[in-house]
């Protein structure tokens, strides 16, 4: 029985019916142009920091869909480092997280660039520099060979378990592959269309023993780059993808578990798109707001442990700050932190949160609501 996507006759010869997403995706492009004009306004440091927090936004969402936490100060800097944008409070960054860095800022910021065999091999590598993913040695910078059996998408209990996905099997992934690049490389429709379809098509094939949801969505961004004509990003697919995580399994079984006709699934990835265009106002509301923060105290002393924890507080910090969490992420006293936090208080840059609790919590002044990029907090 073929139960799969990728086990008709006529696979990959993908169908749909435009007049059922032509509004979507006129709506998407709009969006997009409103998007790049008004980055296109800001100036050249602005424009650079909206850019550093998309991107870093796009990297730790789409490792946390893999339940993989990044260190979003690590990732912050390396992104920096690799862009040549200097930054307060660099720090150094760990192997894991040089290498999906690596990964999304080849596939964005070489997005004309040809995909190739040795491409996909290269970001492989990067995201698995030890050659194993967690404790398990796996098969890097290349296909995967399915050695313990086929390669399912599974859950439930042991004896229970229900299967989501199998994909291709390994002894057809090189050819699977090659026709897939050709197609990525010479394929003139909607580049937008063509990252819905390559998104599908490639998550399908699932051609390495790990990290093909990182890669697909390295290869989605790289074609929306495209669709722009800009290599600057600013906004995040994979974020999006993550709020909306529930409906993206979904949609992905079930049309995988369906025929060649795929106009439900570029449906659903046209509204992911457009909600995730939608959300920038929030990166270019924190933007403007950082920059008007450092303008107004410009003249007040603030030092640097002060201002490391501002800084934070501004990128996106979005749990609850306490004098006990101040003394852990700027390293030093109980006594030291709360004597800042008093002094930021005193100058009117702090306050103490309305809501009570068992300890105290601050909050800066005037910060808007809308301008946090990110949930949960900052991890020291």
């Amino acid at each position: 029985m073929k139960v799969f996507i990728h086990q008709k006759d006529n696979w990959p010869e993908f169908t749909w019916r435009s007049n059922d997403f032509m509004n979507l995706l006129s709506e998407a492009r709009n969006l997009q142009g409103r998007l790049l004009g008004k980055m296109g306004t800001l100036g050249f440091e602005l424009r650079n920091e909206a850019l550093l927090d998309t991107l870093t936004l796009d990297v730790i969402k789409s490792s946390e869909i893999e339940g993989e936490i990044l260190n979003p100060d690590q990732v912050r800097s390396s992104i920096a480092r690799r862009l040549g944008i200097e930054i307060a409070g660099a720090v150094e960054s760990d192997r894991n997280v040089e290498g999906v860095v690596e990964m999304m800022l080849d596939a964005t910021q070489k997005c004309f660039d040809p995909l190739t065999i040795d491409r996909l091999f290269d970001w492989h590598a990067a995201l698995f520099p030890t050659g194993r993913s967690g404790m398990y040695k796996i098969t890097v910078a290349d296909w995967r060979k399915d050695i313990t059996g086929p390669m399912q998408v599974v859950s439930g209990a042991m004896g229970k378990e229900k299967v989501h996905f199998q994909a291709p099997d390994s002894d057809f992934v090189e050819k699977e592959m090659t026709q897939f690049i050709d197609w990525f490389n010479k394929s003139k429709i909607d580049l937008v269309i063509k990252a819905a379809i390559a998104h599908l098509w490639f998550v399908t094939i699932h051609p390495f023993e790990d990290g093909n949801g990182r890669i697909t969505r390295a290869l989605t961004d790289m074609l929306l780059a495209q669709s722009d004509k800009s290599n600057q990003r600013f906004y995040s697919m994979s974020a999006q993808i993550r709020l909306e995580r529930k409906g993206y399994y979904d949609i992905l079984e079930k049309t995988q578990k369906g025929d060649l006709d795929i106009t439900a699934w570029i449906i659903w990835f046209l509204n992911c798109l457009i909600n995730a265009l939608k959300s920038t106002d929030s990166v270019l509301i924190r933007v403007l707001f950082k920059a008007n923060f450092w303008q107004k105290y410009i003249d007040i002393a603030i030092n640097d442990r002060q201002r490391k924890l501002l800084n934070k507080m501004i990128n996106g910090f979005d749990g609850k700050l306490t004098s006990s969490k101040w003394a852990k992420i700027a390293k030093c006293s109980k006594d030291s932190a709360v004597r800042d936090i008093n002094d930021l208080i005193d100058k009117g840059i702090l306050q103490k949160e309305a809501a009570g609790g068992r300890s105290t919590n601050y909050e800066l002044i005037g910060m808007p609501a809308g301008s946090r990029v990110g949930k949960g907090e900052f991890h020291p």
